[in-house]
Protein backbone atom coordinates (compact mmCIF):
# COMPACT_ATOMS: atom_id res chain seq x y z
CA UNK A 1 0.00 0.00 0.00
CA UNK A 2 2.86 2.31 0.83
CA UNK A 3 4.41 1.36 -2.83
CA UNK A 4 1.13 2.58 -4.11
CA UNK A 5 0.67 5.76 -2.43
CA UNK A 6 4.58 7.22 -3.19
CA UNK A 7 4.22 6.10 -6.98
CA UNK A 8 0.79 8.11 -6.99
CA UNK A 9 2.24 11.02 -5.09
CA UNK A 10 5.27 10.68 -7.01
CA UNK A 11 3.31 10.97 -10.50
CA UNK A 12 1.69 14.14 -9.52
CA UNK A 13 5.07 15.87 -8.46
CA UNK A 14 6.08 15.68 -12.33
CA UNK A 15 2.83 16.84 -13.11
CA UNK A 16 2.83 19.36 -10.72
CA UNK A 17 6.51 20.46 -11.77
CA UNK A 18 6.45 19.79 -15.54
CA UNK A 19 3.63 23.07 -15.57
CA UNK A 20 5.43 24.93 -13.47
CA UNK A 21 8.27 24.88 -16.00
CA UNK A 22 6.19 25.58 -19.02
CA UNK A 23 4.66 29.33 -16.95
CA UNK A 24 8.20 30.19 -15.96
CA UNK A 25 9.05 29.13 -19.84
CA UNK A 26 6.15 31.58 -21.02
CA UNK A 27 6.78 34.53 -18.33
CA UNK A 28 10.65 34.32 -18.83
CA UNK A 29 10.23 34.55 -22.75
CA UNK A 30 12.39 37.40 -24.17
CA UNK A 31 10.22 40.11 -26.17
CA UNK A 32 10.49 39.69 -29.80
CA UNK A 33 13.15 42.06 -31.33
CA UNK A 34 9.96 43.15 -33.61
CA UNK A 35 7.24 45.80 -32.56
CA UNK A 36 4.40 44.44 -30.87
CA UNK A 37 2.17 45.70 -33.26
CA UNK A 38 3.93 44.42 -36.04
CA UNK A 39 3.92 41.22 -34.80
CA UNK A 40 0.87 40.90 -32.72
CA UNK A 41 -0.19 38.15 -35.00
CA UNK A 42 2.67 35.68 -34.79
CA UNK A 43 2.64 36.43 -31.04
CA UNK A 44 -1.23 35.25 -30.76
CA UNK A 45 -0.34 32.47 -33.00
CA UNK A 46 2.63 31.26 -30.44
CA UNK A 47 0.81 31.66 -27.85
CA UNK A 48 -1.95 28.88 -29.39
CA UNK A 49 0.31 26.49 -30.62
CA UNK A 50 2.02 26.53 -26.71
CA UNK A 51 -1.15 26.02 -25.27
CA UNK A 52 -2.05 23.11 -27.73
CA UNK A 53 1.37 21.90 -26.87
CA UNK A 54 0.77 22.32 -23.38
CA UNK A 55 -2.59 20.44 -23.75
CA UNK A 56 -1.11 17.52 -25.57
CA UNK A 57 1.49 17.30 -22.73
CA UNK A 58 -1.49 17.57 -19.98
CA UNK A 59 -3.06 14.38 -21.99
CA UNK A 60 0.61 12.68 -21.69
CA UNK A 61 1.08 12.77 -18.39
CA UNK A 62 -2.68 11.62 -17.53
CA UNK A 63 -1.99 8.88 -19.29
CA UNK A 64 1.23 8.34 -17.46
CA UNK A 65 -0.44 8.48 -14.40
CA UNK A 66 -3.11 6.18 -15.03
CA UNK A 67 -0.37 3.68 -15.60
CA UNK A 68 1.32 4.24 -12.87
CA UNK A 69 -2.26 3.68 -11.20
CA UNK A 70 -2.44 -0.02 -12.80
CA UNK A 71 1.09 -1.18 -12.32
CA UNK A 72 0.51 0.02 -9.08
CA UNK A 73 -2.43 -2.33 -8.40
CA UNK A 74 -0.47 -5.24 -9.80
CA UNK A 75 2.20 -4.98 -8.03
CA UNK A 76 -0.03 -4.56 -4.72
CA UNK A 77 -1.73 -8.12 -5.88
CA UNK A 78 1.59 -9.71 -6.23
CA UNK A 79 2.39 -8.92 -2.74
CA UNK A 80 -0.48 -10.36 -1.53
CA UNK A 81 0.13 -13.53 -1.12
CA UNK A 82 -3.42 -15.66 -0.86
CA UNK A 83 -3.38 -17.66 3.07
CA UNK A 84 -4.61 -21.07 2.54
CA UNK A 85 -7.02 -22.55 4.81
CA UNK A 86 -4.76 -24.28 7.65
CA UNK A 87 -5.88 -27.72 8.76
CA UNK A 88 -6.59 -27.85 12.27
CA UNK A 89 -3.56 -29.77 13.32
CA UNK A 90 -1.35 -27.28 11.80
CA UNK A 91 0.52 -25.22 14.51
CA UNK A 92 -0.36 -21.56 13.61
CA UNK A 93 3.00 -21.02 12.85
CA UNK A 94 2.73 -23.09 9.75
CA UNK A 95 0.97 -23.61 6.61
CA UNK A 96 0.61 -25.40 3.19
CA UNK A 97 3.11 -23.74 0.92
CA UNK A 98 2.50 -22.54 -2.67
CA UNK A 99 4.22 -24.60 -5.38
CA UNK A 100 7.14 -22.66 -6.36
CA UNK A 101 10.29 -23.04 -8.75
CA UNK A 102 13.02 -24.90 -7.64
CA UNK A 103 15.23 -21.50 -6.93
CA UNK A 104 12.53 -20.90 -5.27
CA UNK A 105 11.40 -23.72 -3.08
CA UNK A 106 10.76 -23.51 0.33
CA UNK A 107 12.99 -26.52 2.10
CA UNK A 108 11.81 -27.29 5.10
CA UNK A 109 14.35 -28.94 8.40
CA UNK A 110 12.46 -31.61 10.10
CA UNK A 111 14.40 -32.32 13.27
CA UNK A 112 13.69 -35.86 14.98
CA UNK A 113 13.80 -35.18 18.72
CA UNK A 114 13.26 -36.91 21.71
CA UNK A 115 14.83 -36.96 25.19
CA UNK A 116 17.47 -35.00 24.42
CA UNK A 117 17.75 -31.72 26.14
CA UNK A 118 20.85 -30.95 24.62
CA UNK A 119 18.62 -30.15 21.12
CA UNK A 120 19.16 -26.71 21.77
CA UNK A 121 22.87 -27.48 20.34
CA UNK A 122 21.61 -28.85 17.01
CA UNK A 123 18.82 -26.08 16.76
CA UNK A 124 20.93 -22.97 18.00
CA UNK A 125 23.17 -24.11 14.54
CA UNK A 126 20.04 -24.49 12.40
CA UNK A 127 18.81 -21.14 13.78
CA UNK A 128 22.48 -19.21 13.34
CA UNK A 129 23.20 -20.38 9.70
CA UNK A 130 19.75 -20.30 7.77
CA UNK A 131 19.58 -17.51 5.13
CA UNK A 132 15.98 -17.25 5.63
CA UNK A 133 13.29 -18.50 8.01
CA UNK A 134 10.88 -18.28 4.95
CA UNK A 135 12.78 -20.50 2.77
CA UNK A 136 14.12 -23.08 5.49
CA UNK A 137 10.75 -23.54 8.37
CA UNK A 138 12.14 -25.47 11.52
CA UNK A 139 10.12 -27.92 12.32
CA UNK A 140 10.93 -29.75 15.81
CA UNK A 141 9.10 -33.25 15.70
CA UNK A 142 8.97 -34.86 19.23
CA UNK A 143 8.99 -38.29 20.53
CA UNK A 144 9.15 -39.27 23.61
CA UNK A 145 6.42 -37.13 25.59
CA UNK A 146 10.10 -35.78 27.69
CA UNK A 147 9.14 -32.76 29.23
CA UNK A 148 12.74 -31.16 29.44
CA UNK A 149 12.91 -31.79 25.65
CA UNK A 150 9.67 -30.26 25.34
CA UNK A 151 10.66 -27.21 27.41
CA UNK A 152 13.96 -26.72 25.65
CA UNK A 153 12.08 -26.86 22.30
CA UNK A 154 9.04 -24.12 23.84
CA UNK A 155 11.88 -21.72 24.52
CA UNK A 156 12.10 -20.86 21.00
CA UNK A 157 8.89 -19.70 20.91
CA UNK A 158 7.90 -19.20 16.87
CA UNK A 159 11.40 -19.24 15.67
CA UNK A 160 10.38 -23.18 15.36
CA UNK A 161 6.84 -25.21 14.98
CA UNK A 162 6.73 -28.04 18.36
CA UNK A 163 5.10 -30.88 16.55
CA UNK A 164 4.37 -33.84 19.12
CA UNK A 165 4.09 -37.79 17.87
CA UNK A 166 0.78 -39.07 19.71
CA UNK A 167 1.25 -42.23 19.75
CA UNK A 168 3.60 -42.95 22.51
CA UNK A 169 2.78 -46.64 23.85
CA UNK A 170 5.06 -49.43 23.93
CA UNK A 171 5.04 -51.58 20.50
CA UNK A 172 4.59 -55.33 20.60
CA UNK A 173 7.54 -56.97 19.43
CA UNK A 174 8.81 -60.43 18.98
CA UNK A 175 10.66 -61.82 21.84
CA UNK A 176 14.03 -61.67 20.42
CA UNK A 177 13.75 -58.16 19.49
CA UNK A 178 12.73 -56.63 22.88
CA UNK A 179 16.17 -55.13 23.55
CA UNK A 180 15.36 -53.34 19.96
CA UNK A 181 12.60 -51.47 20.85
CA UNK A 182 13.62 -47.88 20.75
CA UNK A 183 14.56 -49.09 16.95
CA UNK A 184 10.52 -49.42 16.48
CA UNK A 185 9.66 -46.80 18.44
CA UNK A 186 12.42 -44.42 16.05
CA UNK A 187 10.52 -45.36 12.60
CA UNK A 188 7.45 -45.44 13.95
CA UNK A 189 8.06 -41.73 14.81
CA UNK A 190 9.69 -41.46 11.48
CA UNK A 191 6.65 -42.58 9.47
CA UNK A 192 4.56 -39.81 11.17
CA UNK A 193 6.75 -37.04 11.08
CA UNK A 194 7.15 -37.04 7.42
CA UNK A 195 3.46 -38.01 6.65
CA UNK A 196 2.89 -34.58 8.38
CA UNK A 197 5.68 -32.80 6.54
CA UNK A 198 4.16 -34.46 3.11
CA UNK A 199 0.42 -34.84 3.90
CA UNK A 200 -0.77 -32.36 6.31
CA UNK A 201 1.60 -29.56 5.57
CA UNK A 202 2.67 -30.62 1.78
CA UNK A 203 5.70 -29.64 1.24
CA UNK A 204 7.40 -30.57 -1.60
CA UNK A 205 10.93 -31.55 -0.45
CA UNK A 206 12.25 -31.76 3.22
CA UNK A 207 15.39 -31.80 4.89
CA UNK A 208 15.85 -34.53 7.58
CA UNK A 209 17.78 -34.13 10.81
CA UNK A 210 18.58 -35.78 14.26
CA UNK A 211 18.34 -34.02 17.58
CA UNK A 212 22.11 -35.44 18.11
CA UNK A 213 23.44 -33.20 14.72
CA UNK A 214 25.33 -30.65 14.85
CA UNK A 215 25.75 -27.93 11.20
CA UNK A 216 28.12 -26.83 9.18
CA UNK A 217 27.61 -23.13 7.86
CA UNK A 218 27.13 -23.81 4.49
CA UNK A 219 24.91 -26.51 5.12
CA UNK A 220 21.64 -24.44 3.60
CA UNK A 221 23.99 -23.51 1.00
CA UNK A 222 24.54 -27.12 0.04
CA UNK A 223 20.96 -28.35 -0.10
CA UNK A 224 19.37 -25.39 -1.72
CA UNK A 225 22.06 -25.98 -5.00
CA UNK A 226 21.53 -29.99 -4.57
CA UNK A 227 17.86 -29.59 -4.82
CA UNK A 228 17.37 -28.67 -8.40
CA UNK A 229 19.99 -31.44 -9.56
CA UNK A 230 17.65 -34.00 -7.28
CA UNK A 231 14.50 -33.12 -8.94
CA UNK A 232 16.61 -33.27 -12.74
CA UNK A 233 17.95 -36.36 -12.29
CA UNK A 234 15.74 -39.57 -11.46
CA UNK A 235 19.36 -42.13 -10.91
CA UNK A 236 19.73 -39.90 -7.72
CA UNK A 237 16.92 -40.52 -4.52
CA UNK A 238 18.25 -38.59 -2.18
CA UNK A 239 21.44 -35.36 -1.09
CA UNK A 240 23.30 -36.32 2.32
CA UNK A 241 25.36 -34.06 4.02
CA UNK A 242 27.06 -37.05 5.21
CA UNK A 243 30.86 -38.80 4.41
CA UNK A 244 30.56 -41.87 6.55
CA UNK A 245 34.57 -42.01 5.86
CA UNK A 246 34.66 -38.64 6.35
CA UNK A 247 37.64 -38.38 9.47
CA UNK A 248 39.49 -35.78 9.06
CA UNK A 249 42.89 -37.41 8.14
CA UNK A 250 40.75 -39.17 5.68
CA UNK A 251 39.44 -36.19 3.82
CA UNK A 252 40.78 -33.52 1.45
CA UNK A 253 39.49 -30.43 3.52
CA UNK A 254 40.90 -28.49 0.41
CA UNK A 255 38.32 -29.53 -1.90
CA UNK A 256 35.21 -28.89 0.81
CA UNK A 257 33.48 -28.04 -3.20
CA UNK A 258 33.90 -31.04 -3.95
CA UNK A 259 30.99 -33.69 -4.31
CA UNK A 260 30.47 -37.42 -5.00
CA UNK A 261 27.35 -40.11 -5.95
CA UNK A 262 27.03 -42.93 -4.00
CA UNK A 263 25.25 -45.89 -3.59
CA UNK A 264 25.28 -46.02 0.03
CA UNK A 265 22.29 -44.04 1.74
CA UNK A 266 24.25 -42.06 4.56
CA UNK A 267 21.14 -40.26 6.29
CA UNK A 268 22.39 -37.94 8.77
CA UNK A 269 20.99 -35.02 7.08
CA UNK A 270 19.30 -35.51 3.96
CA UNK A 271 16.81 -34.32 1.45
CA UNK A 272 13.87 -36.25 -0.05
CA UNK A 273 11.46 -35.30 -2.62
CA UNK A 274 7.05 -36.00 -1.75
CA UNK A 275 7.42 -37.89 -4.24
CA UNK A 276 9.95 -40.27 -2.45
CA UNK A 277 7.67 -40.39 0.15
CA UNK A 278 4.81 -41.98 -1.55
CA UNK A 279 6.70 -44.70 -2.65
CA UNK A 280 8.27 -45.26 0.52
CA UNK A 281 5.22 -44.73 2.80
CA UNK A 282 3.01 -47.78 1.94
CA UNK A 283 5.97 -50.42 3.12
CA UNK A 284 7.45 -48.53 5.38
CA UNK A 285 9.13 -50.62 7.90
CA UNK A 286 8.25 -51.59 11.85
CA UNK A 287 12.28 -51.15 12.92
CA UNK A 288 15.67 -50.18 11.31
CA UNK A 289 14.77 -47.79 8.75
CA UNK A 290 17.67 -46.83 7.76
CA UNK A 291 19.03 -50.40 6.61
CA UNK A 292 15.76 -50.84 5.14
CA UNK A 293 16.10 -48.09 3.10
CA UNK A 294 19.94 -49.45 1.73
CA UNK A 295 17.83 -52.75 0.58
CA UNK A 296 17.92 -53.50 -3.27
CA UNK A 297 13.98 -52.93 -3.38
CA UNK A 298 13.94 -49.51 -2.03
CA UNK A 299 17.24 -48.26 -3.54
CA UNK A 300 16.42 -49.27 -7.14
CA UNK A 301 19.95 -48.60 -8.45
CA UNK A 302 19.54 -45.17 -7.39
CA UNK A 303 21.97 -42.67 -5.70
CA UNK A 304 22.33 -40.09 -3.22
CA UNK A 305 24.58 -36.69 -3.24
CA UNK A 306 27.36 -36.86 -0.48
CA UNK A 307 30.32 -34.53 0.19
CA UNK A 308 33.73 -34.95 0.40
CA UNK A 309 33.74 -32.77 4.01
CA UNK A 310 30.61 -33.69 5.95
CA UNK A 311 28.03 -31.00 6.43
CA UNK A 312 26.91 -32.60 9.85
CA UNK A 313 28.50 -34.36 12.91
CA UNK A 314 26.85 -36.06 15.46
CA UNK A 315 27.27 -35.12 19.21
CA UNK A 316 24.82 -38.22 20.37
CA UNK A 317 27.22 -40.72 22.04
CA UNK A 318 24.22 -42.02 24.28
CA UNK A 319 21.14 -43.34 22.06
CA UNK A 320 19.36 -46.41 20.82
CA UNK A 321 22.70 -47.86 19.57
CA UNK A 322 24.81 -47.64 22.77
CA UNK A 323 27.33 -45.79 21.23
CA UNK A 324 27.81 -48.17 18.44
CA UNK A 325 30.45 -46.57 16.20
CA UNK A 326 30.87 -43.21 17.78
CA UNK A 327 34.07 -43.57 19.88
CA UNK A 328 35.24 -45.77 16.73
CA UNK A 329 34.27 -43.37 13.93
CA UNK A 330 31.77 -41.14 14.54
CA UNK A 331 33.44 -38.79 17.40
CA UNK A 332 36.48 -38.08 14.52
CA UNK A 333 34.19 -36.97 11.60
CA UNK A 334 35.31 -33.64 10.20
CA UNK A 335 32.76 -30.67 10.25
CA UNK A 336 33.09 -28.59 7.35
CA UNK A 337 34.19 -25.33 8.88
CA UNK A 338 34.08 -22.77 6.00
CA UNK A 339 31.56 -21.24 3.43
CA UNK A 340 31.21 -22.93 0.03
CA UNK A 341 28.95 -21.03 -2.39
CA UNK A 342 27.38 -24.16 -3.88
CA UNK A 343 25.04 -22.39 -5.51
CA UNK A 344 27.04 -20.47 -7.96
CA UNK A 345 28.97 -23.80 -9.04
CA UNK A 346 28.34 -25.86 -12.06
CA UNK A 347 27.10 -29.53 -10.12
CA UNK A 348 25.92 -30.90 -13.42
CA UNK A 349 28.98 -32.93 -13.10
CA UNK A 350 27.07 -34.92 -10.61
CA UNK A 351 24.42 -36.31 -13.43
CA UNK A 352 25.08 -39.76 -14.07
CA UNK A 353 26.37 -40.05 -17.68
CA UNK A 354 28.48 -37.00 -16.88
CA UNK A 355 29.69 -38.28 -13.60
CA UNK A 356 30.61 -41.96 -15.34
CA UNK A 357 32.51 -40.41 -18.10
CA UNK A 358 34.98 -38.46 -15.57
CA UNK A 359 34.63 -40.48 -12.50
CA UNK A 360 35.51 -44.20 -13.54
CA UNK A 361 38.00 -43.56 -16.32
CA UNK A 362 40.23 -41.14 -13.42
CA UNK A 363 39.75 -43.88 -11.13
CA UNK A 364 40.93 -46.79 -13.47
CA UNK A 365 43.51 -44.58 -15.33
CA UNK A 366 45.04 -44.33 -11.39
CA UNK A 367 48.06 -46.70 -10.83
CA UNK A 368 47.24 -50.13 -8.74
CA UNK A 369 49.11 -50.47 -5.23
CA UNK A 370 49.57 -52.87 -3.04
CA UNK A 371 47.84 -52.18 0.88
CA UNK A 372 51.17 -53.06 1.67
CA UNK A 373 52.32 -49.98 0.22
CA UNK A 374 50.13 -47.54 1.57
CA UNK A 375 50.69 -48.74 4.74
CA UNK A 376 54.25 -48.20 4.03
CA UNK A 377 53.80 -44.95 2.37
CA UNK A 378 55.77 -46.08 -0.54
CA UNK A 379 55.72 -45.05 -4.09
CA UNK A 380 55.19 -41.66 -3.75
CA UNK A 381 55.68 -40.27 -6.66
CA UNK A 382 52.33 -41.69 -8.09
CA UNK A 383 49.91 -39.13 -6.71
CA UNK A 384 46.19 -40.73 -6.71
CA UNK A 385 46.74 -44.37 -6.70
CA UNK A 386 43.99 -47.43 -6.91
CA UNK A 387 43.87 -50.35 -4.41
CA UNK A 388 41.92 -53.47 -5.78
CA UNK A 389 39.80 -55.91 -3.73
CA UNK A 390 37.99 -58.92 -5.47
CA UNK A 391 35.59 -60.06 -2.94
CA UNK A 392 34.09 -59.36 0.55
CA UNK A 393 36.83 -60.80 2.16
CA UNK A 394 39.56 -59.18 0.51
CA UNK A 395 37.57 -55.53 1.16
CA UNK A 396 36.74 -55.90 4.71
CA UNK A 397 40.51 -56.71 5.03
CA UNK A 398 41.54 -53.58 3.15
CA UNK A 399 39.21 -51.40 4.65
CA UNK A 400 40.18 -52.35 8.45
CA UNK A 401 44.03 -51.97 7.32
CA UNK A 402 43.31 -48.35 6.44
CA UNK A 403 40.83 -47.48 8.94
CA UNK A 404 37.77 -47.51 6.46
CA UNK A 405 34.06 -48.30 7.99
CA UNK A 406 34.53 -51.68 6.86
CA UNK A 407 30.79 -53.29 7.11
CA UNK A 408 28.38 -53.73 3.89
CA UNK A 409 24.75 -53.31 3.76
CA UNK A 410 23.09 -55.17 0.90
CA UNK A 411 26.61 -55.43 -0.39
CA UNK A 412 27.08 -51.61 -0.98
CA UNK A 413 30.22 -50.30 0.87
CA UNK A 414 29.83 -46.98 2.94
CA UNK A 415 30.06 -43.84 0.32
CA UNK A 416 31.01 -46.52 -2.19
CA UNK A 417 29.72 -45.82 -5.98
CA UNK A 418 30.15 -48.83 -8.42
CA UNK A 419 31.73 -50.30 -5.57
CA UNK A 420 34.57 -47.75 -5.23
CA UNK A 421 35.40 -45.84 -1.88
CA UNK A 422 37.41 -42.83 -2.66
CA UNK A 423 39.04 -41.33 0.68
CA UNK A 424 42.91 -39.89 1.67
CA UNK A 425 45.28 -41.94 3.27
CA UNK A 426 48.71 -40.14 4.17
CA UNK A 427 47.58 -36.96 2.34
CA UNK A 428 47.24 -38.85 -1.04
CA UNK A 429 44.27 -39.80 -2.47
CA UNK A 430 42.92 -43.86 -3.18
CA UNK A 431 40.23 -45.43 -4.90
CA UNK A 432 39.54 -48.47 -3.36
CA UNK A 433 37.98 -50.64 -6.30
CA UNK A 434 36.45 -53.54 -7.39
CA UNK A 435 37.58 -54.65 -10.96
CA UNK A 436 36.85 -52.57 -13.80
CA UNK A 437 34.24 -55.33 -15.23
CA UNK A 438 32.80 -54.89 -11.81
CA UNK A 439 28.98 -56.69 -12.54
CA UNK A 440 26.89 -55.04 -9.56
CA UNK A 441 26.52 -55.12 -5.96
CA UNK A 442 26.06 -59.14 -4.25
CA UNK A 443 23.69 -59.27 -1.18
CA UNK A 444 24.77 -62.48 0.34
CA UNK A 445 28.64 -59.95 0.91
CA UNK A 446 26.23 -58.64 4.16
Amino acid sequence: MLKKSSLVLWGAALFIAWHGLLLLFLWSRPPSPASAAADGARLTAEVIRLAQDAETELERQKDLLRQIHRYSQLWGRRRRVPIAPKPSQIPPKLSPPPLTAAADAVLPVLVLACDRSTVRRCLDKLLRYRPSAQRFPVIVSQDCGHAETAAVIASYGDAVAHIRQPDLSDIPVPAEHRKFQGYYKIARHYRWALGQVFRTFRYRAAIVVEDDLEIAPDFFEYFQAAFPLLLADRSLWCVSAWNDNGKEQMVDVGQADLLYRTDFFPGLGWLLLAELWDELEPKWPRAFWDDWMRQPEQRRDRSCVRPEVSRTMTFGRKGVSHGQFFDQYLKFIKLNDRFVPFTRLDLSYLKKEEYERSFLPKVYAAPEVKVEELQGNRRRELGTVRLQYSGRDSFKAFAKALGLMDDLKSGVPRAGYRGIVSFVYRGRRVYLAPPSDWRGYDPSWS
